[in-house]
């Protein structure tokens, strides 16, 4: 599976929001858009990854980011290891990962969708195009400045094991020091956002009935919504 690497040059007056684990809490993330003080035109949207699954309207978080992205040129859509799953299994039919898929809360999505059987995950029939298309263009990282976003917790943006990399728990790992670049990732649910040196941590559990978070760089401000999965 293919994943994209796109780069933007910062200018100095550019703002940077990342967008932490949203997991279809669509009014969660309306909310949030709501109160971030980007310009459309200007400022750079990292959307971390793990749209799906769990909560109960991906499709309509689908949609809603599809939206974004025709109206603000500097929007990147990182891939979540929730999306890599339903990819991964259409791509290979591996029962093991219709086993992850279905631990991991994909009848939420299907429900989403209709209420899509479980069969239909194999050639992932019940997306409409544009849906699939999406899902199909999201990359594995992005780095801006000295900023480098992934979806789970690693400084490795370039790996060629994918899955490994979008579950990385790094940072719960013995002898880790940052090294020069301050990596922001979602993942891992946190009460409130994870500020340690190198490392900024912005998945605070929205689908658990926590906080959709949003920080903005390079001023370090966060941005919460919701308090319950709507």
């Amino acid at each position: 599976m293919a994943l994209r690497l796109k780069v933007f040059a910062m200018n100095p007056d550019e703002k940077i929001f990342a967008i932490g684990d949203i997991h279809g809490c669509h009014r969660n993330l309306v909310e949030l858009m709501n109160r971030l003080p980007f310009d459309r035109r200007r400022d750079t949207l990292v959307f971390l990854g793990d749209y799906i699954n769990r909560g109960p309207r991906s499709r309509q978080v689908i949609d809603y980011l599809l939206d974004l992205r025709a109206e603000c040129a500097r929007a990147v859509f990182l891939m979540g290891n929730h999306e890599y799953a339903l990819l991964a299994y259409a791509a290979s039919g591996d029962v093991k990962i219709l086993h992850r898929l279905r631990s991991i809360g994909v009848e939420a999505t299907l429900k989403s969708y209709g209420d899509a059987s479980v069969r239909r995950l194999r050639d992932l029939s019940f997306l409409p195009p544009a849906h699939l298309n999406f899902l199909r263009s999201l990359q594995l990282s992005f780095r801006s400045g000295t900023f480098l976003f992934v979806h789970a917790d690693t400084d490795d943006g370039d790996s060629d094991r994918p899955y490994q990399q979008l579950t990385s728990r790094r940072l719960a790992s013995a002898g880790v020091q940052p090294e020069g670049d301050t990596v922001i990732f979602g993942h891992t649910a946190f009460e409130t956002p994870l500020v340690a040196p190198g490392r900024i941590g912005i998945d605070t559990g929205a689908v658990y009935g926590n906080l959709l978070t949003a920080v903005e760089l390079p001023r370090l401000c966060f941005y919460h919504a919701g308090a319950t999965i709507r």
